[in-house]
């Protein structure tokens, strides 16, 4: 991880080579120079986000590369640039250290941190585990469900969450959950209008399109997800907590909230027991993952795999093309794996 004095140096030297080459490069918006505004961000949700409240006002540049996976991202001097520069830097915290410690070195007045506009889920709180119905397999020995595996059969392995990327305290996954995201399309707006008061009523009517095109969203969740033959979720690693809180799911982790972790032979065991012990017909992989614990599961316990998307960022094997088609992709890979009527 970059130091202070790191991501200042380099954050004057990316300043200077902006204004020699006066563009943002490789992953910069396009527009820059006729935009209202300009905002940086560094995961696919917010990127989408912000595009759709700020339409052609502003200038979205994307900090994660396309098909990279976002908590790996390390910023360049350029982009450390284009965050000091930005009159938006929006993120959420606890996500990704490098965009976190450039905001705080060096946009902490442009700063737009969606922890602090809405409310956060804690880690470990509930876990996106739904435990009704499960009495033959009933949490009796007092475990701490933050190591936020499977943690019927695991907990013995001691995964720890802080292995690799440090979340904090907090779920930082909160697009999976609608109406956090309508929260924050308004905050941005409000955000948008501050610094561009002329573009006000755009940002409030963009807004308010995003929140109807997500109500409708989250109704269709409803009715698909009211009456399944199963409530399981298994997926790799347990950032749907939000998704599975909502629509009264149980989110069954091979690892933690930390993608990079990696479980163990004996916590995949432990999971394929359980798939097939309750006939589980699916277990979840995801696009920016790879799938080969998920097809030891599924060999392992005669289930399928389907891709089940974070929606961390969208590549070929995303369900959809952006957040509303990969939203509705992952109602239709839930409801054919739930067996919902």
């Amino acid at each position: 991880m970059r130091t202070g004095t790191t991501v200042r140096a380099a954050a004057l030297g990316a300043a200077t080579l902006m204004m020699i080459t006066a563009c943002g490069g490789e992953g910069g918006a396009d527009g820059t120079e006729d935009a209202a505004l300009t905002l940086v961000t560094g995961v696919y949700p917010l990127e989408w986000l912000a595009g759709q409240v700020g339409g052609d006002r502003v200038a979205v540049t994307q900090l994660t590369e396309p098909g990279a996976e976002p908590h790996d991202l390390e910023l360049t001097g350029r982009q450390i640039g284009e965050v000091s520069e930005a009159d938006i830097a929006f993120y959420v915290s606890g996500l990704q250290p490098a965009v976190d410690e450039a905001v705080e070195q060096e946009a902490s007045d442009a700063a737009l941190d969606v922890a602090d506009v809405v409310e956060l889920h804690p880690i470990g709180d509930d876990g996106g585990h739904d435990h009704e119905g499960e009495d033959d397999h009933a949490h009796e020995d007092g475990h701490s469900e933050e190591e936020h595996g499977h943690e019927e059969h695991a907990e013995e392995e001691g995964h720890e969450e802080g292995d690799g990327h440090d979340h904090g305290d907090l779920d930082p996954h909160f697009w999976l959950d609608l109406d956090l995201m309508a929260e924050t399309a308004h905050a941005l707006a409000d955000r948008m209008a501050e610094l561009d008061p002329d573009g006000a009523q755009t940002y409030e009517d963009n807004a308010e399109a995003v929140t109807a095109e997500l109500e409708a969203i989250g109704q269709e969740y409803d009715e698909g997800l009211a009456d399944c033959a199963h409530r399981e979720v298994v997926v790799g690693h347990t950032a749907f907590a939000y998704l599975t809180e909502e629509y009264g799911l149980e989110q069954i982790g091979v690892s933690g909230v930390d993608p990079d972790t990696e479980p163990s032979p004996s916590q995949i065991a432990a999971i394929a027991d359980i798939v097939e012990e309750r006939g589980i017909t699916t277990v979840f992989t995801e696009p920016l993952m790879p799938a080969a614990t998920a097809d030891t599961i599924a060999a392992e316990s005669g289930a399928e795999v389907a891709v089940l998307d974070p929606l961390e960022g969208v590549t070929d094997q995303s369900p959809g093309d952006d957040y509303p088609s990969i939203m509705r992709g992952n109602l239709a890979a839930l409801t054919t794996a739930l067996e919902c009527s």
